[in-house]
């Protein structure tokens, strides 16, 4: 079997650090090419046959940037069986970005003739779809330089033999499944919160919700067999020499149980030394659709 040549796609927002991201992949042996027009990349992989790790910094500066054409980049890729793809997404809040470009006074990158603020809008709301489909997405806001670099080597150079990652969402059904997952539970089997008017409006990370689902008769056996489950897998995945395991639970609206148990499967995995990150999907949708007056 061929070994699989692992990429990087770095990718975000302005100011969110992704240069700083794509140094630090430089600095741990990874060869590092920023703003390679897209068009190019595929033929790059193809043609040079690199040996080594590749981390390729892409963002709406790009020459040929659009949401669709990296989509249809990134699925591309995950098509090439030689090619392991991971999308590494810098995030960052409105306020913190506002705050850095207002430090350098530079103009941002997407709106040259507007203010800062409307670059950063538009920006997000360009990245919006590509942010749903990253892998690892690291969240900027109260990260310095070094805490950023801490934060990229904990993820991408793991010390003390092979190094996976897990990934644990939640989603709604209605949406649709999240791309890229290995596994899927469906929680929608759990008493539903949303049932509980003095519930509904709060979601599964809400103490009084995460009780309430777990106090079905049915969770207490189920949460164990999925912990168990993925405790026995864990090892033989790494080592196979998978780097990264994406797991999701979903539910009817992605607001209550799947969030609920996710955060609990999480916590349990972290707690034993696992490497864990959490998103909620649905959670997520929702903060960037609600916009300060």
């Amino acid at each position: 079997m061929t070994a699989q040549q692992r990429v990087v796609l770095v990718t975000g927002p302005s100011g969110a650090g992704r240069s700083t991201a794509i140094h630090v992949l430089e600095d741990l042996g990874f060869e590092a090419i920023d703003n390679l027009p897209m068009g190019l990349l595929v033929r790059l992989l193809v043609s040079s046959k690199p040996t080594g790790p590749m981390a390729l910094g892409i963002d709406a500066r790009n020459r040929d940037f659009s949401t669709i054409g990296f989509i249809e980049l990134a699925a591309k890729l995950n098509r090439m069986e030689d090619v392991d793809l991971t999308i590494l997404y810098l995030d960052c809040s409105d306020e913190v970005l506002l705050r850095r470009f207002s430090e350098t006074r530079r103009r941002h990158p997407v709106a040259a003739d507007a203010s800062p603020e409307t670059g950063i809008r538009q920006e997000k709301e360009l990245l919006a779809p590509i942010r749903e489909i990253a892998d690892t997405l690291i969240e900027t806001s109260a990260l310095n330089v070094h805490q950023l670099r801490e934060e990229v080597e904990r993820w991408f150079a793991p010390k003390g033999g092979r190094h996976l990652a897990v990934s644990i969402e939640s989603f709604s059904y209605k949406r649709g499944l999240p791309r890229g997952l290995d596994m899927v539970f469906d929680c929608r089997f759990l008493a539903n919160p949303y049932w509980r008017p003095e519930l509904r409006t709060a979601d599964g990370r809400n103490v009084d919700v995460a009780a309430y689902v777990q106090s079905d008769a049915n969770y207490e056996a189920f949460f164990d067999r999925v912990v168990d489950l993925l405790i026995e897998l864990l090892p033989a995945f790494r080592e196979e020499g998978k780097a990264h395991l994406s797991v999701a639970f979903g539910c009817t609206g992605g607001q209550h149980r799947s969030v609920a148990v996710a955060e609990a499967v999480a916590k349990a995995l972290a707690e034993g030394g696992q490497q864990v990150a959490i998103r909620h999907r649905e959670m997520e949708r929702r903060a960037l659709n609600v916009r300060p007056e």
